[in-house]
């Protein structure tokens, strides 16, 4: 399944093992999740993060819910619902995570028997991950296709294994553009405040033997000004119905830039991420983190007593998107007839495939 020396996410069923991205990258350190508790704790704290990542996480989390309520002798479904709640309450604005509960639940709507349920469950969580590294390769391979020869690629968070527990979406097209010879550059950005391109991505194409320079936040329009890139890639936290798109605080600025430069701007997106139940991106929830991010990430007692206004996701409107990238295929210029049609595409073939 992975041609990786290491694995940032595992279920083994009784348990899921995960590279704690809070620690990196001076530590690779792993926990150790046996709790739903745990879980909820480590998606909270951002000690697993990304869209993908956090709807296995979940799943998880459920299995574990309903497999302490068994050993304690308690009711499971109860159980289950009130982890349902817990997770739900972690991180508002990537839909996989909701996604992930949803699948959870449909798996054991018929079940009866707690055991069952905790079975299911387990088998579920092992599903998932097996799937994304599937998708992550489509997704690769499609967003592969698009860049020239050459190509000098800005991209912004996290979108590795990190993010998916796989090969990765935005940064697996990257990765997959190195292995076929057709990549000339990376380009990451710092990611304020928490730094996941600086501590996360950097460590990640370190490790893929992957040439690339970090940036600060501010500088991507002038790098793009000066004509120092060919193509921007980002990931995305969830997509509205018309194409618009919710990813990490950041991305609007870069979308900007990148079409006052006439820059493709393009957006890997599982379906895992489309949410048809809103309209567009004004209708995504946003969460809002602890101001303490910011005032710690700066210097000390630097905007002490300030007020801090810290979004951790904007919304990319659909007109700044030249494609998203599938694991279905691409879909340029993006808008609620195209998406639409592409998610009942793919649910089609997934119900022929059984």
């Amino acid at each position: 399944m992975t041609d990786m020396p290491w694995r940032p996410l595992r279920w083994t069923g009784e348990a899921l093992i995960l590279l704690d991205q809070t620690a990196l990258p001076r530590e690779e350190r792993y926990r150790g999740c046996r709790t739903v508790e745990e879980v909820a704790e480590a998606i909270r704290t951002m000690r697993v993060r990304g869209a993908p990542a956090i709807g296995i996480a979940a799943v998880a989390g459920l299995a574990l819910a309903v497999r302490e309520a068994i050993e304690r002798g308690d009711d499971w479904q109860r159980a289950f619902a009130s982890a349902t709640q817990l997770l739900e309450q972690t991180r508002p604005t990537a839909v996989d995570l909701f996604h992930g509960i949803e699948r959870a639940r449909q798996r054991v709507r018929t079940v009866n028997d707690g055991r069952q349920a905790a079975l299911e469950l387990a088998r579920l969580g092992e599903e998932l991950l097996e799937r994304q590294w599937s998708i992550d390769r489509a997704i690769a391979e499609y967003g592969a296709s698009l860049l020239p020869a050459g190509a000098r690629i800005l991209t912004h968070c996290n979108t590795g294994a990190l993010g998916t527990g796989a090969y990765g979406t935005a940064l697996g097209i990257v990765r997959r553009a190195h292995e076929d010879g057709r990549l000339g550059y990376v380009w990451v950005t710092e990611t304020r405040p928490r730094l996941q391109g600086a501590r996360l991505t950097t460590w990640e194409l370190r490790r893929l033997g992957i040439t690339h320079t970090l940036l600060v936040d501010g500088a991507a329009a002038w790098l793009m000004a000066r004509g120092e890139v060919d193509a921007v890639i980002v990931g995305a936290d969830r997509v509205a119905r018309n194409g618009d798109v919710a990813n990490k605080i950041g991305t609007l600025s870069l979308a900007v830039a990148a079409e006052r430069f006439r820059i493709p701007f393009y957006v890997a997106a599982p379906l895992s991420t489309f949410d048809l139940t809103v309209s567009d991106g004004m209708a995504i929830p946003i969460e809002e983190r602890d101001p303490a991010e910011i005032l710690h990430s700066v210097c000390e007692g630097c905007g002490e007593g300030s007020r801090v206004w810290n979004p951790a996701f904007d919304v990319t409107p659909n007109e700044l998107v030249t494609a998203l990238i599938t694991e279905y295929g691409v879909v340029p210029t993006p808008d609620e007839r195209k998406v639409v049609a592409l998610v009942a595409a793919s649910s089609e073939e997934r119900h022929a495939a059984g």
